[in-house]
């Protein structure tokens, strides 16, 4: 996923994305449920807008997730108790239990199935929708389908990093891969791996230092972007 939205320069909008989950976390802490059920409903209505508006209009994707976003961000800090500010924006993956990490790993298998049927169509897409349009790929729908997956990536995302920090959980990975990828095999195969291996090491860290698990994750996936930066073969 990560790989496509650095392709597409989408890297940032995951950020928006990521805040517009939180009126979902909102209720959800509020409430007592999960935050991920929380924020899905979110999201996905947040995806729908912005892709109607970008049919509707000439604004980029970019300006679009930003009024989309903020005006999530303001209903939930109209209600989030400030008690739950800091669970809602960096994440508390100690709360997560053995029905979220099935819930998760399910809808993870989900968006890897759909993004690896939309991958080949996505990537002419980046190249050149006009060609796109040539070899009769139906740009709209998979726009759409590409959104849906980034929302559902970012949805899950908020159980460990919360709604501040998923913007880097995609795209740091993917652009260590862009230093150490020699071609699009592995490329996919880099940022997948250090995807894992980053979420793996933080939550390793986080049982021995206490610290908040989503922050570490994403210092160690910059500290694996900055090795990259000395080894990286900066073919790609």
């Amino acid at each position: 996923m990560g790989t496509l939205m650095l392709s597409k320069r989408m890297s940032l909008v995951a950020g928006p994305l990521g805040h517009l989950t939180l009126p979902g976390i909102t209720l959800a802490l509020i409430y007592g449920f999960d935050v991920s059920l929380g924020a899905f409903p979110f999201v996905i209505l947040g995806i729908f807008l912005i892709w109607l508006f970008e049919l509707k209009t000439k604004l980029p994707m970019e300006a679009l997730t930003a009024i989309v976003f903020a005006f999530g961000v303001a209903v939930a800090f109209l209600f989030l108790p400030i008690e739950k500010t800091e669970t809602a924006l960096i994440g508390d993956i100690s709360k997560v239990g053995p029905k979220e990490v099935l819930f998760t790993f399910l809808f993870c298998l989900l968006v890897f199935i759909l993004v690896k049927k939309i991958y080949s169509q996505m990537v002419l897409i980046n190249i050149s929708e006009d060609l796109a349009v040539a070899e009769k790929v139906n740009v709209k729908k998979y726009n759409l389908l590409y959104l849906l997956a980034v929302g559902m990536v970012v949805a899950l995302g908020v159980k460990m990093v919360g709604g501040l920090l998923t913007a880097a959980l995609v795209a740091i990975p993917a652009s260590t891969a862009r230093n150490l990828g020699r071609n699009l095999g592995s490329y996919k195969f880099w940022a997948t791996f250090l995807g894992i291996l980053s979420a793996v090491l933080g939550i390793l860290l986080f049982k021995i230092t206490g610290l908040p698990a989503g922050p570490l994750i994403i210092i160690t996936s910059g500290f694996f972007f900055l090795l990259s930066l000395l080894f990286g073969s900066k073919t790609l």
